[in-house]
């Protein structure tokens, strides 16, 4: 089958992109490196106290809770360095890394930047990774750190009220996940779900994926070596978790409100817009963003161009609308 044409790459984001290749994916990841990819990502993401440096916050780590039969998790604690008087809004971030990769400090620069802006309060959680720890792991873990999140809302001055599940990736697929598993077991009611080009589905076989195969920021051969990684031999059937994918939840109903944003020169495109028509077909509540020529997370490495200023305004747009930050 020939490969259909990719959508071309905004021209001022081409410069992100290469950074992005040369920083992050300068070894294939195939199911004999991922340990090497591990080892590389340990050398460029900064650690907590380079990234909260001379920011007006403080940050502590602690080990909660896992899920039942797992050991205890790691999570970071990121809060404005002034109190607020009344409860804060909160975030669990998720990190990204394809649930094979990474680690809890990759998307916390989120957290800095919304407590020194916001007085948001913070907490980015540990999770295990694939394949040492096959899917749902991932989302156990995170959604265990969402109960204890709400039933320490007191203790760590947040409005139990205004929490949301944030994530970019592997993060935003997570943060699906989390959502529906929220809603499944009756758990705290979560105030929205920020799912940044999130990785959602194992088949791997939309449009979008096959015009990404073998180039760009996590092409489809990563996808597939991720996939593999974490529901090895139940990929393409029936017995694949909703919670370690999410596009395989049969009900997208009353889940809490989505904010669903993706490059439209990525991997991920497909199946974040058809996340979105699935949640609108429920008569649920999601707002989507297909940003025209971005690549996957081109905001993270363009933050100066055109397309990814008005795609941080329109996000940061749905915080403050669902969060209640004005007030």
């Amino acid at each position: 089958m020939t490969a259909p044409t990719p959508v071309p790459y905004d021209l001022e984001l081409v410069a992100g992109l290469d950074a992005f290749v040369g920083m992050v994916e300068i070894i294939p990841l195939r199911a004999d490196t991922i340990h090497a990819n591990r080892d590389h990502f340990a050398t460029i993401i900064p650690p907590m106290a380079v990234q909260a440096e001379g920011r007006a916050i403080v940050w502590e780590d602690r080990l909660i809770p896992g899920p039942t039969g797992a050991g205890d998790i790691e999570i970071t604690i990121v809060r404005p360095a002034d109190s607020p008087a009344a409860p804060a809004p909160a975030v669990l971030s998720i990190h990204g890394g394809g649930m094979v990769l990474g680690t809890r400090f990759f998307g916390a620069g989120e957290l800095v930047d919304l407590a020194e802006r916001h007085g948001v309060i913070g907490v980015a959680v540990e999770y295990r990774l694939a394949p040492e720890h096959p899917g749902p792991a991932q989302a156990e873990d995170c959604y265990a750190a969402l109960e204890w999140m709400a039933a320490h809302a007191e203790e760590l001055g947040i409005d139990p009220d205004r929490i949301i599940a944030s994530g970019m990736s592997a993060g935003g697929g997570l943060s699906a996940a989390v959502a529906l598993l929220a809603r499944d077991r009756g758990g705290p009611r979560l105030a929205g779900q920020l799912l940044g080009c999130p990785m959602l589905d194992d088949r791997n076989e939309t449009v979008s994926t096959r015009q990404y195969d073998g180039f760009g920021a996590w092409d489809r051969n990563n996808n597939d070596t991720a996939w593999d990684a974490i529901v090895g031999a139940d990929r393409f059937t029936e017995r694949v978790s909703p919670y370690a994918a999410p596009a395989r939840a049969h009900d997208l109903s009353d889940l809490a409100p989505a904010f669903i944003e993706v490059g439209a020169a990525e991997t991920f495109r497909d199946e974040a817009v058809d996340y979105a028509l699935r949640i609108w077909a429920t008569g649920g509540h999601a707002e989507l963003h297909v940003w025209a020529g971005g690549y996957h997370g081109f905001t993270g490495f363009s933050p100066d161009a055109e397309v990814s200023r008005a795609a941080n305004a329109a996000r940061d747009s749905w915080l403050r609308r669902i969060l209640r930050l004005d007030e």
